[in-house]
């Protein structure tokens, strides 16, 4: 069986990673079967394929595609009135650019599960990436927002992310516990402020998106009162 797909290049990517990149995009109604000449025009091409594509799994796998990670989307219905003012821990507030240093050097040490991992990428390519992502969400460059958790002293706890993707929908980027600050119930914190981050802007769901193998992760979510949207494969040519 072929898998018609296009190959798209990403260009920031392969620029950031110095790696030319692309994704196939198994969407476009003018896909068209994939073959080898296409596909080795690129030293490395991803492919995010629905849990349920078993069919095209196996099809991509005999063209050298080889799997990196599952991932599950998960997403939260929002409650207008007990979402908007939780009641926290701690205090939160929103980051600034006096904060990105401190910021960058958690995100580049906290995300140990990544796909963004050797073989495929150098091995301090998972930080730099996750290091960026946070200092743009800071300043409102891809990310909307970044919110800081603090406790009473004043130290940070943790961060979480945050985007308006449209359909009044929000979406967690990135969301990590300060480092020694584990069992705290920061990432429930962390869960509640996205939330009422979402009310404020009038959205009516939240959505996340962790590794198959964060099993810390997955169980923060549904503890968050999240429900499984979608389940997906990575893999890598």
């Amino acid at each position: 069986m072929s898998v018609l797909a296009n190959i798209e290049s990403l260009e920031w990517e392969s620029e950031f990673f110095s790696l030319s990149t692309a994704k196939l995009n198994f969407n476009g109604s003018t896909a068209t079967p994939l073959n080898m000449q296409a596909l080795s025009g690129f030293q490395l091409v991803q492919a995010k394929v629905p849990a349920s594509r078993g069919d095209w799994i196996d099809t991509l796998s005999s063209l050298d595609f080889h799997l990196v990670e599952g991932e599950v989307d998960f997403m939260v219905s929002l409650d207008t009135v007990a979402d908007s003012s939780p009641d926290l821990l701690f205090s939160c507030r929103l980051a600034t650019e006096q904060d990105i240093p401190a910021l960058r050097a958690v995100a580049s040490n906290v995300f140990h599960l990544s796909r963004f991992r050797a073989p495929w990428y150098q091995n301090s390519d998972s930080g730099r990436f996750y290091a960026l992502w946070v200092e743009k969400a800071v300043l409102g460059t891809f990310d909307h927002s970044c919110l800081i958790l603090e406790d009473k002293d004043g130290n940070p706890q943790g961060f979480v992310t945050l985007r308006d993707i449209g359909n009044s929908q929000g979406r967690v980027g990135l969301l990590a516990v300060w480092p020694d600050c584990s069992n705290k119930g920061v990432g429930i914190e962390l869960m509640k402020v996205a939330k009422s981050w979402c009310v404020a802007r009038k959205l009516n769901h939240l959505c996340v998106a962790t590794q198959m193998g964060n099993l810390a992760a997955l169980r923060l979510y549904i503890r968050s009162g999240a429900s499984i949207n979608s389940t997906a494969y990575w893999l890598y040519r």
